[in-house]
């Protein structure tokens, strides 16, 4: 799987796990240099806070464009510290 934007490969793995639709890739399969924290969070009652990336390419901010669970819950350990994409990144084998 690929996670692309503005025709840039951000992520490409091919042990993704997919859960509600999404895929998330391992931690070590996203070029970290295109990844920047965010302060925005967000809660799921089954797999606790998520954190945010913003994603930057050449100048251009995609704000929030994926998450991850730093401290999933019990039933989300699988994907605790993976990485999943929205918001225009295109995911796709």
């Amino acid at each position: 799987m690929k996670a692309i934007w503005n025709d840039v490969v951000i992520a490409q793995s091919d042990e993704t796990t997919q859960v509600e639709g999404n895929h998330y890739f391992p931690p070590s399969a996203i070029k970290s240099e295109y990844f920047h924290p965010s302060d925005t969070t967000s809660y799921c009652p089954w797999k606790g806070e998520a954190r945010y990336y913003s994603v930057e390419i050449e100048g251009e901010t995609l704000k929030d464009a994926a998450w991850y669970y730093p401290e999933a819950k019990e039933k989300a350990k699988h994907i605790e510290g993976w990485v999943a994409f929205w918001n225009g990144v295109i995911v796709s084998d």
